[in-house]
């Protein structure tokens, strides 16, 4: 592993959790990881103390041993058998269990954070339970409780406070903490061991980053700690650090990055995912390991045949919590028909200097908004070759959006990441910015002489101030008429990305804005509006539309300006 410290590679070859048969594991019922030299003497000892455990919850009350599947004991083995006694450090740092819901999660959650609780060694070690929100803590909590309660041994050792949600070695003074993810969770943590129940929910929180820099700044100065995150997909398409967490847990799988984490991921591969496979009842047992155990395959069937009457919506919601199917555009019941055919026609090499050397001509569609929106231009260019659309985007908002729209903060900090979202508080440097791209199309003679700028009449005052200070004409830019007057902008992309006559650079922000869009029939018209949205931007996406509704006025490029000789504008 390249150390983000030193870049130093410090990770054992032989301690690699790299799975590039992890598909092949789940079809023959094994646990999706490799085969790794963990140090059995402590990895069974753990075992049979998990396997000794009762849970409360499930009548009889069995023991943890007599109800679980292989794949829990295999878990339990690999996270506690890879701790070497002899050197008092673990070789796998952290566990990124990905599995549907109805799996065990919260049961196994709790039974592995009280196993941790009895083996530690650490005065005075605190022990984490992250769960996704106060009811759900209390849930995990309750479940830790009972384990103790029905164990006179354990009941001797550890002290419960309820009212406090905590749970003491009284040896060892270590302390199991149970917290929410709807409060702040961790403030300067030094937690040994952390078990985060559901992270695709605290992952998408605004603070969520600064949360797992300090869980696992924490953890830097106990060798001997862990970090196991336990998760369902998203129910929306995955965004903010619970995107990082899958994606670095995939690239881990994969054999892309070497860290000291091992993915445990029961999903379907990607070209079943885009086959359709999923809908196949016989390949559920895959990617639920406890199918007819703690989850019913009749119940599965009836959330099934529910979401197939409901529409998209409901089979999304259903297929990513209990199948792990991801969530991706435009699955949502109104969607936009184009939707579907977005992703298909990207081309990630179209920048926008791609954009201007391929076009004869080029057009740009704006759209300011509010104080609450994104500010967005799109250049839309006609390849010389092809007469292809090709289409590129930017947007811009202030920094107050993140705090109002928290809800979708971690994408907006997402998108800014990727250099298709200026997030700054400066609105004239909103206005030059998007002047200054205006100039690059300027610059290599691609405007029309009349309609080049095509913007909502809305809230332009400071784009138009600053195109007049820049000498662009008055024939050059125009107000496009919003609403139903767009509908034929919107038919025309429709066909356009059906035949693949259109082409954009695959960018995430466009992808986004794309997939919140919903479509509102209004008698022979159609019209994109943001009810579907919510708080959720279309900003970009209308002014895609305003910059379609100008080139199909078949606009001729005026020829290289008198500007020419100041050069290309960075952007």
């Amino acid at each position: 592993m390249l150390d983000d410290a030193t870049g130093v590679d410090h990770l054992d070859p032989i301690w690699s959790t790299a799975c590039p048969d992890w598909w092949a594991r789940i079809q023959a019922g094994r646990l999706p990881v490799p085969d790794l030299p963990l140090i059995d003497e402590v990895a069974d000892k753990a075992l049979a103390i998990f396997k000794r455990l009762r849970v409360p919850d499930i009548p009889g009350t069995p023991t943890y041993g007599e109800v679980c599947e292989q794949w829990v004991f295999d878990l339990v083995r690999a996270v506690f058998g890879s701790y070497d006694p002899e050197t008092k450090r673990r070789m796998i740092k952290e566990f990124f269990l990905l599995i549907p819901k109805k799996n065990g999660k919260s049961a196994v959650a709790a039974g592995i954070v009280v196993t941790a609780a009895i083996l530690n060694i650490r005065p005075m070690a605190e022990l984490l339970l992250i769960a996704p929100s106060h009811n759900v803590a209390a849930i995990a909590f309750n479940q830790a409780r009972g384990i103790i309660a029905l164990d006179p041994d354990l009941s001797a050792i550890f002290h419960v406070q309820s009212h406090l949600k905590t749970i003491t070695h009284q040896v060892t003074n270590a302390v199991i903490k149970i917290l929410s993810a709807d409060g702040d969770v961790v403030t300067g943590s030094k937690a040994t061991f952390v078990l985060i129940d559901e992270t695709h929910v605290l992952g998408q929180k605004p603070k969520a980053p600064d949360i797992f820099v300090e869980l696992r700044g924490g953890m830097a100065s106990r060798p001997e700690g862990f970090l196991l995150q336990i998760t369902t997909q998203s129910k929306h398409e995955p965004s903010g650090q619970f995107a990082k967490e899958l994606q670095r847990a995939r690239a881990v799988r994969d054999g892309e990055m070497r860290l000291p984490l091992l993915p445990i991921m029961y999903e379907f591969p990607e070209d079943m995912v885009k086959e359709g496979a999923w809908k196949d009842p016989q390949t559920w047992g895959l990617v639920n390991p406890n199918l007819e155990l703690s989850v019913a395959k009749d119940f599965l069937l009836d959330r099934f045949a529910e979401a197939e009457k409901d529409g998209p919506d409901s089979m999304a919601l259903f297929a990513s919590q209990h199948l792990n199917v991801q969530v991706g555009i435009g699955l949502h019941s109104d969607r936009w028909v184009a939707a579907e055919y977005w992703q298909e026609n990207a081309d990630r090499s179209l920048t926008l200097e791609a954009l201007l050397e391929r076009s004869e001509v080029a057009v740009i569609g704006g759209d300011m908004g509010g104080a609450d929106d994104l500010a967005s231009l799109v250049v839309m260019g006609r390849c010389s070759k092809t007469r292809r659309r090709l289409v590129w985007a930017r947007a811009w908002c202030l920094p107050g959006v993140l705090d109002r729209r928290k809800e979708i903060a971690p994408k907006l900090l997402d998108l800014a990441q990727c250099g298709d979202l200026k997030i700054e508080a400066d609105p004239t440097a909103h206005v030059r910015q998007m002047a200054d791209i205006c100039d690059m199309a300027r610059d290599a003679g691609l405007l029309p002489r009349e309609a080049a700028i095509g913007l909502d009449p809305w809230g332009t005052a400071a784009l138009l101030d600053e195109m007049v200070a820049r000498e662009y004409p008055e024939q050059q830019i125009m107000g496009v008429g919003q609403g139903y007057k767009l509908s034929g902008a919107i038919k025309g992309i429709e066909r356009r990305l059906i035949d693949g006559t259109l082409v954009h650079g695959g960018q995430p922000l466009m992808t986004w804005v794309v997939g919140n869009a919903k479509a509102v029939a209004r008698g022979n018209n159609v019209l994109i509006t943001k009810e579907r949205a919510g708080v959720a931007k279309i900003d970009p996406l209308i002014a895609m539309f305003n910059a379609e509704m100008l080139m199909n006025l078949n606009p001729v490029a005026a020829g290289a300006s008198v500007y020419k000789t100041r050069g290309l504008v960075a952007v």
